[in-house]
């Protein structure tokens, strides 16, 4: 029965675009990958299931591709760039 539940959630979406159940640590949600293959042009597109963000405690924070795609737009927009073109967030 377990079987045909994992098949009906991944029918309809992409797998990486699954939120476990199951606990994950920021570390585990880092390293998974949502897509991983080549565009149209032959270029090969890798992107991640969670982007990892800095709080302003200084805490990491797991954010997923879809589910959070709105915070994830707010935080490249807060991004800023020093005297030396390097981003900082």
């Amino acid at each position: 029965m377990e079987d045909n539940k994992e098949k009906d959630i991944h029918r309809s979406v992409n797998p990486g675009d699954v939120i476990s159940e199951e606990p994950e640590t920021v570390e585990e949600k880092s390293e998974q990958v949502a897509v991983d293959s080549p565009d149209i042009t032959g270029d090969q597109i890798k992107v991640p299931t969670y982007f990892v963000v800095d709080e302003p405690d200084g805490e990491e924070k797991a954010l997923h591709h879809v589910k959070d795609a709105e915070e994830i737009s707010d935080v490249i927009r807060q991004a800023r760039v020093d005297e030396d073109g390097n981003r900082k967030w």
